[in-house]
């Protein structure tokens, strides 16, 4: 007996319309739907066919929506343990403690994706094509994304601030003043 493929198009409008009430953003709601909708896809072969297609998405997505909430604080847990290491070295003292905290402002106010893929490049050292083979993204993506946080950290470099992040000024000079 042949199962019939079940039209998923037809729940795309429900999709929509929770995953905005769920993610409150358009672009992240779209996001989810398309994760959602991946899922469905590949456990097909789990829906039974006298089930209601529309509440077997409609879980699918907000189960979606609750691994990756999940994730997403997990992720910001990390990088807030991560900025609170103390550095294996000697502190740095005066103005280069400053401008390292200011550094590590900056990096950490870059997005996800960019952030990972500058540390794996600049700081473990892989080329290009093996960043993107960890990240499973194709090379240009990490070049993209490498470029970005570059440009943000020049920016931030010629006075700008991370993420609207005030930054530090040196007050006074060797004039006294």
């Amino acid at each position: 007996m042949t199962r019939r493929r079940p039209d998923l198009t037809a729940h795309l409008e429900a999709l929509r319309r929770y995953a905005r009430v769920l993610a409150r953003n358009g672009m992240e709601a779209d996001d989810l739907v398309q994760g959602a909708l991946l899922r469905a896809v590949e456990r097909l072969h789990q829906w039974r066919e006298d089930g209601n297609l529309r509440v077997w998405l409609l879980s699918i997505l907000h189960n979606h929506f609750v691994d990756t909430a999940r994730a997403q604080a997990a992720a910001a847990a990390r990088d807030g343990a991560w900025a609170g290491l103390a550095p294996a070295s000697a502190p740095a003292q005066g103005e280069d403690a400053a401008r390292l905290a200011q550094l590590r402002a900056a990096v950490a106010a870059l997005p996800h994706d960019q952030r990972e893929a500058l540390h794996l490049v600049a700081l473990e050292g892989l080329a290009v094509a093996e960043a993107a083979a960890v990240l499973g993204v194709p090379p240009g993506t990490v070049m993209s994304r490498l470029g970005r946080a570059r440009a943000a950290l020049r920016r931030f470099e010629e006075g700008g601030s991370p993420a609207g992040r005030p930054h530090l000024r040196v007050v006074g000079g060797s004039d006294g003043a």
